[in-house]
């Protein structure tokens, strides 16, 4: 076990001018956002996604590491999708595979860092010790 500054990575990015026709279909963007998870090297839990009317999807895909979600609006050729994961998955891994296949011409992201374990000590009650993504035991159990 190792000790973390971190308990997770958390990116939010936006795609500008993308395929508008691949941002109006529910199955597509299901697909290519389970291949974002699993190009990250995330386990997928499972996924939910939803088709509005008359268009845009919204989905999520919960892998055991965290989540992904994305939010589409075809008739601006826009998609705002968030990449959160724990341990050693990459989300730039699934950012990068979405860039491509939305075909989005721009895109602009930030990263924050989740669950500063510096903080979670400072107010925490319990003696931490060693910090860990997924600690082998509950603390304070």
């Amino acid at each position: 076990m190792h000790n973390v500054q971190t308990l997770g990575r958390h990116i939010l990015v936006e795609y500008y001018n993308c395929d508008q026709d691949m941002l109006k279909n529910p199955e597509l963007i299901e697909k290519y956002m389970n291949e974002a998870a699993l190009n990250a090297k995330a386990t997928i839990v499972d996924s939910v996604f939803h088709h509005f009317n008359p268009w845009g999807v919204s989905g999520a895909v919960i892998v055991a590491e965290s989540h992904l979600t994305i939010h589409t609006w075809p008739e601006y050729g826009f998609a705002s999708a968030d990449f959160f994961t724990c341990g050693d998955i990459d989300p730039w891994k699934s950012f990068e595979l979405l860039e491509q296949v939305l075909k989005a011409e721009f895109s602009e992201s930030v990263e924050i860092p989740r669950g500063l374990t510096a903080k979670i000590r400072k107010h925490s009650p319990l003696e931490l010790g060693d910090m860990c993504h997924k600690p082998n035991e509950v603390v304070g159990a």
